[in-house]
């Protein structure tokens, strides 16, 4: 288990601690949702945690396989509902990794892109569809 706490600043501004760290984050309503977009929404906090499972999850399996990835990055979009209520209906996200495309373990580190705890977690009826870029 872990802890996080957070306090409503005002103006649709949050800090959020994370317990065992006590690191903090700051989020703000989106511009188009009455707030400053001046940090993180929630909402972007979901795509960012879509992005950062996807890649930590691949490189535990790469690190317990052995496979050296040298880099690997991604890049996420949020596209939101124009219907009501207002949620997340689509977080396309595209990987980049520096492996050959015949890597011998590339359905395996697709598999585990697609099993990241984040992304079982999510509703079922939303959009996440994932593009691999094998770069070795």
């Amino acid at each position: 288990m872990v802890e996080i706490t957070a306090s409503y600043e005002g103006q649709l501004r949050c800090r959020a601690t994370h317990g065992p760290s006590k690191n903090e984050l700051i989020t703000d309503a989106p511009a188009d949702n009455m707030g400053k977009g001046e940090a993180f929404s929630p909402t972007d906090l979901v795509v960012t945690a879509l992005a950062t499972c996807i890649l930590t999850t691949i490189g535990i399996v790469a690190q317990r396989k052995g496979i050296e990835i040298k880099s690997m990055r991604a890049h996420a979009e949020k596209h939101m509902s124009t219907d009501s209520p207002r949620r997340i209906v689509k977080i396309p996200v595209k990987i980049w990794i520096s492996l050959p495309p015949d890597h011998p373990e590339r359905p395996l580190l697709e598999k585990t892109a697609h099993g990241c705890p984040v992304h079982q977690s999510v509703r079922a009826d939303m959009e996440m569809p994932i593009e691999f870029v094998w770069e070795g």
